[in-house]
């Protein structure tokens, strides 16, 4: 009768508020977490997609040439995986770069063994979040994805620091801009509570005058970054690393 009468609680308090309880989003946090240090490295195929190709692309450039711990990883979604002028623009300075296409925050989460941990670096620089808010994923979603992420790393690299670079206003995604900016928000508050953590916001640099996103700054897909956006980037985030 107590467990029914717990989860009866929980329902009527999910109806309420539109969201899962705190107690549930810890354990969210906790599963995926487990989930992503438990899981081994040969999991099925069927288990790895939809980003299999991605994992056995990076495993095989190990393979040739495992980076060296204590390096600055780039880690993320397409617009990582798109930086490919990581090296030249970042100078002196151990990058390297296993963004993945189309991916989430919780998918990096799921592939910490393999894109994370493996590389034992100092500094994570992470972008996503915008694939999270297209496919309907709530601010607060995004936060606890987001704090899985840190638990996982920082369970196995406490001293890692992790540095999230805000979710950038595109033409493409103007319309969730208002979950784009609440998610930010929380994150930055959350990240402003631990030294080993930090926000990078880049969102104000590429508006223009009028309040919305530089056309300059996009393809014409509306999303991903021509030349000047990825600028803007380096120049934001380059502080952070020296």
């Amino acid at each position: 009768m107590l467990k029914a009468r717990v989860r009866g609680r929980g329902s009527r308090h999910l109806l309420a508020r539109g969201r899962p309880p705190i107690a549930g989003m810890m354990l969210i946090r906790f599963l995926l977490a487990l989930l992503a240090v438990c899981i081994p490295a040969a999991a099925s195929a069927q288990t790895d997609a939809p980003f299999a190709p991605h994992m056995r692309a990076f495993a095989a450039l190990d393979a040739k040439a495992m980076p060296a711990p204590g390096g600055i990883l780039f880690l993320g979604s397409s617009s990582i995986t798109f930086w490919s002028t990581l090296a030249a623009d970042f100078p002196g300075l151990p990058v390297l770069n296993r963004g993945v296409g189309g991916s989430m925050i919780a998918d990096s989460v799921r592939y910490a063994d393999r894109v994370v941990l493996p590389y034992k670096p100092r500094t994570i620089v992470f972008y996503a979040g915008d694939n999270d808010i297209a496919a309907g994923h709530a601010p607060e979603q995004v936060l606890a994805d987001f704090q899985a992420l840190v638990d996982v790393v920082h369970t196995t690299l406490p001293q890692t620091r992790i540095l999230f670079v805000s979710i950038k206003p595109s033409i493409k995604r103007w319309a969730e801009i208002a979950d784009i900016r609440r998610a930010n928000a929380l994150i930055a508050a959350y990240t402003a509570q631990t030294p080993q953590l930090g926000f990078i916001d880049i969102f104000p640099a590429m508006l223009g005058p009028d309040g919305l996103p530089r056309p300059e700054l996009f393809l014409p897909d509306g999303l991903h970054m021509t030349r000047p956006g990825y600028l803007i980037w380096r120049d934001a985030i380059l502080p952070y690393l020296q």
